[in-house]
C-alpha cells in the first residue's frame, strides 16, 4: 500500500496565501514525491507484469495436459470399442462351442479319461477275484458296455475335431480382448493423471492471477497518487509563474513611475535653464540622462 503519511497535500489557500519561497519549496517536495511514487508504480507494474507472464504459463501447462488428457481419452475409446467388439466375437464363439458340445453330448457323462480308468478297475476285479458264474457274466457286460460307451464317445470326439480349434480360437479371442482391456485401464489411469494436473495448474493459474489483480490495485493506487502529485506541482509551477509575471509587472510599473518622475524633473530643470538659472554639476546629469540635453 502507498504510505499516505508521505503525501504531499496541496490546498487553494496554500496557492493563494504560501509565499513564492514557501511554494518554490512545495514544488520540489512535489516533485520528489511525484518520482517516488511513479518508481513505485513501475515497480508494481513490473511485478504484476511477471505475475500475469506466470498466469500465462499456468494456463499454457493447463492447457497441455487437457490436449493430453482428451488425446488419451479418445485412445481410451478406441480400445473400449475393441474391447467390446472382440468380446461380442469371443461370446459368439464360446456360443458355438457350447452348441457343439450339447449336440455331441460331450457337456453330459463322463470324460473318456475316466471312462478308461473305470474299464481298468472292473478288469482288474475280473482278474484278481474268485467270481460266480453269474457275478463274472455281468462284470463282462458292464465291462463291454463301458467299452462301448467308450468308443462311442471317442468316436464323437474324432468326428468333431474343429471344437478344440474352436475353443482355442475362441480364448486367443478373448485374450485379445483383455488384452485391449489391460490398454483401457492404463490409459484411463494416465488420462485422470493428466487431468489431475489439469486441474492443479488452473487452480495454480487461479491463484497467481489474484496476486496480479492484486498487484494490479497496488499499481493503480501509486500511480494516480503520481499523477494527483504531479498535478498539484503543474498547478504550483502555474501559480509560480503568474507570481513572477505579477513581480515582473509591479517593477514595470515602479520603473515607469521613476522615468516619469524624472522625466518630469528634468523637464523643470531644463525650463530653470532657459530662463538663465545656473544649473549643478547634478542638475545637469539629470537632463543628460533624460536626453534633454
Amino acid at each position: 500500500m502507498v504510505d499516505e503519511s508521505k503525501n504531499i497535500e496541496l490546498t487553494e489557500d496554500d496557492l493563494e496565501n504560501k509565499s513564492k519561497g514557501e511554494l518554490i519549496k512545495m514544488a520540489g517536495q512535489l516533485r520528489d514525491r511525484r518520482n517516488e511514487l511513479n518508481q513505485m508504480a513501475s515497480e508494481r507494474a513490473s511485478k504484476r507484469d511477471d505475475l500475469n507472464a506466470k498466469t500465462r504459463e499456468k494456463v499454457d501447462e493447463a492447457q497441455e495436459h487437457r490436449e493430453k488428457r482428451d488425446e488419451l481419452n479418445e485412445q481410451v475409446q478406441e480400445h473400449k470399442e475393441k474391447r467390446n467388439e472382440l468380446n461380442a466375437e469371443a461370446n459368439e464363439l464360446f456360443d458355438r462351442v457350447e452348441e457343439l458340445k450339447s449336440d455331441m453330448e460331450l457337456d453330459e457323462g463322463k470324460d473318456l479319461e475316466e471312462l478308461e480308468e473305470e474299464i481298468e478297475q472292473l478288469e482288474f476285479k475280473q482278474q484278481t477275484e474268485v467270481l460266480s458264474s453269474e457275478e463274472e457274466q455281468e462284470l463282462i457286460e458292464k465291462i463291454e458296455s463301458k467299452r462301448e460307451e467308450y468308443e462311442e464317445r471317442k468316436q464323437k470326439l474324432d468326428q468333431n475335431e474343429d471344437l478344440e480349434e474352436l475353443v482355442e480360437e475362441a480364448e486367443e479371442v478373448r485374450s485379445e480382448a483383455s488384452q485391449h482391456h489391460q490398454k483401457v485401464t492404463e490409459l484411463a489411469d494416465k488420462a485422470q493423471e493428466h487431468h489431475n494436473q489439469m486441474i492443479e495448474a488452473y487452480r495454480e493459474a487461479d491463484e497467481i492471477r489474484d496476486e496480479a489483480d492484486e498487484m494490479h490495485e497496488k499499481f493503480v493506487e501509486a500511480q494516480e497518487a503520481a499523477d494527483q502529485h504531479h498535478e498539484d506541482f503543474v498547478r504550483v509551477q502555474k501559480r509560480l509563474r503568474e507570481l513572477d509575471k505579477k513581480e515582473e509587472e509591479e517593477r514595470k510599473s515602479e520603473r515607469d513611475k521613476k522615468q516619469e518622475e524624472a522625466k518630469e524633473e528634468a523637464e523643470e530643470i531644463y525650463q530653470k535653464f532657459k530662463e538663465g538659472e545656473t544649473l549643478d554639476t547634478e542638475d545637469l546629469m539629470k537632463l543628460q540622462k533624460t536626453g534633454l540635453l
